[in-house]
């Protein structure tokens, strides 16, 4: 029998107040080499809060957090870039301020990678949503990171454009074994896409498994799984 990974990224107890509003309330999350975990749960349920405490972001009340694979790529729903500065000025930047040896030759990796060619003289303000999405997550990989987290990275994209970014998430966690948490609204895209699913509501950990055992079966389809995610947030919420 195979032992599981180690874990890259492994939290425990984490718990995060604002005043007397507990937005996060003791909870265990682990993301392996290679893994996809998706976070659901209805809007202020704590995704966001949790992927910010596991980036370093925010910091949490109390838990801990420990990164064995290094400190993990953060990809924010809104892009943490410079507008006016262009595509490879903005990639040069955050490589130069992550201590790369390479600058320049990350820039032109990252650029490539991403099919930003043509975009690479563009300033970023003038890109469009999806371009754009594209540039946020090379930022992202110019930490050169075991792990990513992304916070509903696919919200504001085309069908065509969430397809595109999917499969550039799967080559790298295939080729570089690259480990990805990413929270999402989507149940179906949850199913499709992640290895496994925890479920937040009121902060708490509902649900914690493989998603198609959501609804304890685990040939489930997407529609059932997401029938089965509304009746636990429901009832966690009642």
């Amino acid at each position: 029998m195979t032992a599981p990974a180690a874990p890259l990224l492994r939290a425990e107890g984490l718990t995060r107040r604002y005043g007397d509003f507990v937005a996060l309330d003791g909870v265990d999350v682990t993301l392996a080499r290679g893994e996809s975990v998706a976070l659901a749960g209805p809007n202020g349920a704590g995704k966001t809060t949790l992927l910010s405490i596991l980036a370093g972001v925010t910091q949490a009340t109390d838990g801990t957090v420990d990164d064995p694979g290094g400190r993990p790529g953060w990809v924010p729903q809104r892009p943490s870039l410079y507008g006016r500065l262009t595509t490879a000025e903005n990639l040069r930047l955050f490589a130069t301020l992550e201590g790369d040896a390479d600058p320049a030759g990350l820039t032109a990796e990252l650029i490539a990678r991403a099919d930003l060619e043509r975009f690479a003289d563009q300033a970023a303000h003038t890109l469009s949503t999806g371009t754009l999405q594209r540039l946020n997550l090379c930022v992202a990989l110019a930490g050169r990171p075991g792990a990513l987290l992304l916070d509903e990275p696919t919200a504001t994209l085309s069908p065509d454009q969430r397809h595109r970014l999917w499969d550039w998430l799967t080559e790298l966690r295939d080729e570089a074994g690259l480990a990805v948490m990413f929270s999402t609204q989507s149940v179906d895209e949850a199913v499709r896409r992640a290895d496994r699913l925890v479920v937040l509501a009121r902060g708490r950990v509902a649900f914690a498994g493989r998603p198609r055992e959501l609804a304890g079966d685990a040939a489930v389809e997407p529609s059932e799984a997401e029938a089965a995610f509304l009746r636990l947030v429901a009832d966690e919420e009642s």
